[in-house]
């Protein structure tokens, strides 16, 4: 089925969050490509050339996203890997070949859009690309090299004569979708320790990323850092408990209704938290959530307006108890939207991310079934009018017609009161109305629905992946090097913004910074310090076992320095009789016939040999 809400997608949208950093960075300290941009883009181009000699025409999906494809081979991802580095050139630029794949990957896709009639092949092009780099992260042994130089290092390509903002391969990853290779166990993993905090933004060098100088330091009070704020994992701890105690204000503050329209406690700090997080969505891109958040804000803005139109009247009249009930009408009737909120925090938890998925999935592809229904209203609202107008020489009867029209879209439809609208045509009119409405686009909806929900849970695991990277990104693209979690924030705004940035010098502001938030925080700073002292405990550990530093004992490890796979035999057994699944069982018999026929027929040629003797 076509996914028509891929068509319906902002281009230029896409186009700001891929140029988009990953890390804050001060103005005057612009990151540059350590790779000339020009460079990189010649490395794209030559990635682009192999993709369309290795796929030149439509081939079946399988061939080449399976393992061990036929079409993607070792040889292949090899031919891929050296593309940073040419002949006769001393020049290495192997650690961007990632990055230009995604950027190849983008041209197809961009291609597919522009040549409808290869779209296909493009699509299969763009797969290619994605294997291919799965393929060269999963076979990177240098995690060091993979990490700091492959995936977290930016770079820039030559767009319409002009470098493009650096982007590196993790962040383009996500903007692009690219579920595939964010499910490769190398990404996973250095999605997991910018999660963690032990990979960090070099704080006098951008364009670097270095390991978390502490994750060693078994001391206690060294991990009592207002700087570990920045970590992910503890953002978004800080923003669960926050979310938690806004639903639990807000609740306290609609079960006690004041009826004479005194704002109590309980009531002053949900709107100091609202007004946080108003100023918190305030520069954000907009999508899904900013919109639903942005909503729910403003609901709970007017009832806070209404609230103090209220307290400017008279106690114990009429037009006070009016606003009053006005006010909590409008706190009320955003309760929904306070439980929906909660979900936008639990989607690290891989049940909510998939739901949450599947949701973000049926809504663009639902964007066909409203722009069908939008052209269906108008072109029946202006019928219905008509025949109105047409019926007594005046509209009279418009509340009437779109009642019943909204009432038919939510399956209810009354035809009792049309036998007297411009009989017969109304009725009639109306019959054909609910048909196209109930039949056929409810049935589209419908059909779209579960095409979504069937794409997203075949591959949920990935997708679930691609969220959680999303997540970790979008941590750590704040776009304030002072981490301030709303309502935080309003501190940071009122506190230290206004009265000390423009003239405090940058050095004396941050340390300001860092003592305020060492005071907000300290409570989870306590326990972070605590957990980090037991992580870096482990981590010597693993290194002292020569493991990785997130290694874990697990059951079937614990005995395994015991078991003598080769001194017992069980190797050569299990060698003998394991599966060839690299290569197709058919095959397999071909390559057996042919060489008992090669030996066939040296046993003829002694045969006659020792006969001619």
């Amino acid at each position: 089925m076509v996914r028509w809400g891929r068509w319906f997608k902002s281009d230029q949208q896409q186009a700001r969050d891929e140029l988009r950093t990953l890390l804050p960075h001060h103005q005057d300290q612009p990151i540059a490509s350590p790779i000339p941009a020009k460079q990189v883009t010649l490395i794209a181009l030559r990635l682009k050339y192999q993709i369309e000699q290795v796929v030149p025409c439509e081939l079946p999906p399988d061939r080449v996203t399976l393992p061990h494809s036929s079409v993607i081979t070792p040889a292949v991802v090899k031919t891929a890997k050296s593309a940073g580095k040419l002949s006769g050139s001393t020049d290495d630029h192997s650690a961007c070949v990632v990055y230009c794949l995604l950027v190849v990957r983008h041209w197809f896709k961009m291609q597919g859009k522009l040549e409808l009639w290869d779209v296909e092949l493009h699509e299969l092009r763009a797969s290619a690309c994605e294997v291919i780099a799965k393929n060269i992260i999963e076979d990177e042994e240098d995690m060091t090299y993979l990490m700091q130089s492959v995936l977290l290092q930016r770079y820039s390509i030559v767009v319409d004569g002009m470098d493009t903002q650096p982007a590196n391969a993790i962040e383009r990853a996500v903007d692009l979708h690219a579920v595939r290779l964010i499910g490769s166990s190398g990404y996973q993993k250095c999605i997991a320790h910018l999660w963690r905090g032990w990979l960090m933004q070099d704080p006098d060098d951008g364009s670097r990323f270095i390991e978390y100088k502490g994750k060693t330091d078994t001391k206690y009070w060294s991990h009592f850092d207002p700087d570990r704020m920045r970590v992910p994992m503890y953002q978004n701890v800080v923003e669960i408990v926050v979310s938690i105690i806004f639903l639990g204000l807000y609740t306290g503050a609609i079960n006690t209704i004041n009826p004479t329209g005194d704002l109590d406690i309980v009531e002053g700090l949900l709107y100091i938290f609202t007004l946080g997080f108003a100023c918190d969505e305030i520069g954000k891109f907009i999508n899904f959530w900013n919109v639903f958040n942005s909503t729910l804000y403003v609901l709970l803005s007017i009832s806070f307006i209404t609230r103090m139109i209220a307290l400017g009247h008279p106690i114990d009249t009429p037009d006070r108890f009016r606003m009053n009930e006005i006010s909590y009408d409008f706190l009320a009737f955003s309760a929904p939207m306070f439980w929906m909120r909660l979900l936008l925090y639990l989607d690290t938890y891989r049940f909510f991310g998939a739901m949450l998925v599947v949701l973000k999935v049926m809504m663009a592809e639902s964007l066909i079934f409203f722009a069908l229904l939008i052209v269906v209203l108008i072109g029946f609202l202006q019928g219905f009018i008509g025949l109105d107008l047409g019926d007594d020489n005046e509209i009279s009867s418009v509340p009437f017609i779109v009642k019943q029209m909204l009432n038919a879209i939510m399956g209810s439809p009354d035809l009792d009161g049309w036998s007297r609208f411009a009989p017969p045509f109304g009725l009639i009119l109306y019959y054909i109305y609910n048909f196209i409405i109930i039949v056929i686009l409810l049935n589209v909806l419908i059909a779209l629905y579960n095409s979504a929900y069937e794409d997203i849970t075949e591959n949920a695991i990935d997708e679930y992946l691609a969220l959680f990277s999303q997540k970790t990104i979008q941590f750590v693209r704040a776009p304030d090097e002072n981490v301030y979690i709303a309502p935080f924030n309003l501190i940071e705004i009122v506190f230290l913004s206004l009265p000390f940035e423009w003239w405090m010098g940058k050095a004396r502001y941050a340390r300001l910074n860092d003592t305020v938030m060492g005071v907000i925080y300290s409570p989870l700073l306590l326990l972070t310090a605590f957990l980090e002292t037991r992580t870096a405990r482990m981590v010597k550990f693993n290194r002292s076992r020569h493991e990785s530093d997130d290694d874990t004992i697990e059951e079937w490890e614990q005995m395994g320095a015991e078991l003598d796979v080769e001194g017992s035999g069980w190797g050569k057994r299990v060698e003998e009789s394991k599966p060839n699944v690299v290569t197709d069982a058919a095959l397999l018999e071909c390559q057996k016939m042919r060489k008992e026929i090669e030996e066939l027929k040296e046993m003829i040629r002694g045969l006659h040999a020792d006969r001619a003797s």
